[in-house]
């Protein structure tokens, strides 16, 4: 294994789930320098995530159930305004879902031919 779980939940989960959340409240109507407030994030990183330029290399809307999380937490950031921490732990928590039940297993194997899915059990049985 070249690449571990953890280095393709930070490189590609969650930049993956960042996209897709600042995609559900430019659905909301929101300009992107409100989403960048909201997120804590600049606004080029706004327009990055949502021209493809990050984060575009999992589809999380293949997963709707992480998708419906999503959209509900894109919400409740409208509502509640949480704190860059509290996003973060957000996402991480759903990166480890994703990771629990074997969503992305076959990306995995994509990036690191050593892998094969149906031997490594790894995030099944931390994660799952």
């Amino acid at each position: 294994m070249k690449v571990s779980a953890f280095e393709v939940a930070s490189r590609y989960v969650y930049p993956s789930l960042r996209r897709r959340l600042v995609e559900h409240l430019r659905e909301k109507g929101l300009k992107q320098t409100e989403i960048a407030r909201l997120l804590h994030i600049t606004q080029s990183a706004v327009s990055r995530y949502l021209h493809m330029d990050r984060g575009a290399l999992i589809d999380i809307s293949q997963f709707p159930d992480i998708d419906a999380e999503l959209r509900s937490f894109a919400e409740e950031i409208i509502e509640k305004k949480p704190g860059e921490y509290e996003i973060h732990r957000r996402l991480v928590e759903i990166s480890v879902e994703m990771l629990g039940k074997g969503y992305v297993c076959s990306f995995h194997a994509k990036i690191d031919p050593e892998i094969n899915p149906s031997e490594c059990n790894v995030c099944l049985d931390l994660f799952g």
